[in-house]
C-alpha cells in the first residue's frame, strides 16, 4: 500500500500539524494506512479466503491504494485530545486561564472528522460451514412450522416452565 506526499500534506493540513516535529511523515503514513477503503472502480482493498479454518485476509492487487483521511485526522485529533485531557481551569493573579478549552477543541474536531468518515459496509461470513451431511429442510427447521390462529383465553401452556 503506499500513501501519497499529497495525503501526507492533506493530512497535515487537517490535524493542524503543518511542521514534522509530533507526527513524522512516515508516523502519518502507518496512521492513514489503517484506514483503507473501497476505491473509485468499486474494489475492495482486501478479500477473505474461506478454507476449512478461519477465514483469511488476502490483500487485492487490483485495489488503487484509496484511504478514509477522515478517519485517520479523527484518530489523531483523539490522540492529542487523550495528551491534554488532564489540563485544568484555573485562576491566577486575576488571569483566567482556560485550558480545558484545547481539550475540548481537540474531541469535537475527532467528532467532526468521524462523522464525515463516510459509508462503509462489511461481509459477514460464517465460520465453520454448516456440515452438508444433516442440511435444515422444512421438517426440521423449526421456523417454518404453523403457528394456530386460536386462542380462547384458557391456553396458558406457554407459560409453563
Amino acid at each position: 500500500m503506499t500513501v501519497t506526499a499529497a495525503q501526507i500534506a492533506q493530512m497535515r493540513r487537517m490535524v493542524a500539524e503543518p511542521a514534522a516535529t509530533t507526527y513524522s511523515d512516515d508516523l502519518l503514513e502507518d496512521i492513514i494506512e489503517l484506514y483503507p477503503t473501497i476505491d473509485e472502480l468499486g474494489t475492495l482493498p482486501y478479500y477473505w479466503v474461506q478454507g476449512t479454518g478461519a477465514p483469511t485476509q488476502t490483500a487485492n492487487a487490483n485495489w488503487i491504494p484509496t484511504y478514509n483521511l477522515n478517519m485517520a485526522a479523527a484518530q489523531i485529533w483523539d490522540e492529542k485530545a487523550a495528551a491534554i485531557s488532564n489540563q485544568y481551569d484555573f485562576k491566577a493573579d486575576g488571569g483566567d486561564y482556560s485550558r480545558s478549552q484545547a481539550f475540548k477543541h481537540a474531541s469535537e474536531q475527532a467528532k467532526y472528522y468521524r462523522s464525515r468518515r463516510g459509508l462503509s459496509t462489511f461481509t459477514l461470513y460464517k465460520s465453520p460451514k454448516e456440515s452438508q451431511s444433516n442440511p435444515l429442510n422444512s421438517e426440521s427447521w423449526i421456523g417454518n412450522l404453523p403457528e394456530g390462529d386460536n386462542f380462547d383465553g384458557d391456553d396458558v401452556s406457554f407459560l409453563s416452565y
